[in-house]
């Protein structure tokens, strides 16, 4: 098993963002009063958040969550309130698209810059 740990720049920002828009559910933070790391669960899918340290660079990272009917999905965080960006360079942050490679996802960007790809194969 591989579980990513995201660099993020406000803890309680990336739990509200997780947890209120991307379906995970907060199954730790530590300290509770003002937390520096966090864990998530997603179904079986296990998400790290930390803290950036000491103001160093936050974000920058992506992961993959292989899922069923990307479109569905898509359209309820759409309906949670996930902001949708038009980027010319990047189609799969604006909705799912069937990439050349054979499988249809899209992009979602959290509050410090990393991405979640939602892969439907």
């Amino acid at each position: 098993m591989i579980i990513p740990v995201l660099v993020e720049r406000d803890i309680p920002e990336a739990i509200a963002f997780h947890t209120r828009v991307l379906d995970f559910e907060l199954a730790f933070a530590a300290p509770p009063e003002a937390p520096f790391y966090a864990v998530l669960h997603r179904g079986s899918d296990e998400l790290h958040l930390n803290l950036s340290p000491d103001g160093r660079r936050a974000g920058g990272a992506s992961f993959i969550v292989v899922c069923e009917n990307v479109d569905a999905l898509f359209a309820s965080f759409v309906a949670r309130g996930l902001s949708v960006p038009k980027r010319a360079n990047s189609p799969a942050h604006e909705g799912p698209i069937d990439q050349s490679w054979g499988t249809r996802e899209f992009y979602v960007d959290d509050p410090s810059g990393n991405t979640v790809v939602f892969q439907q194969r």
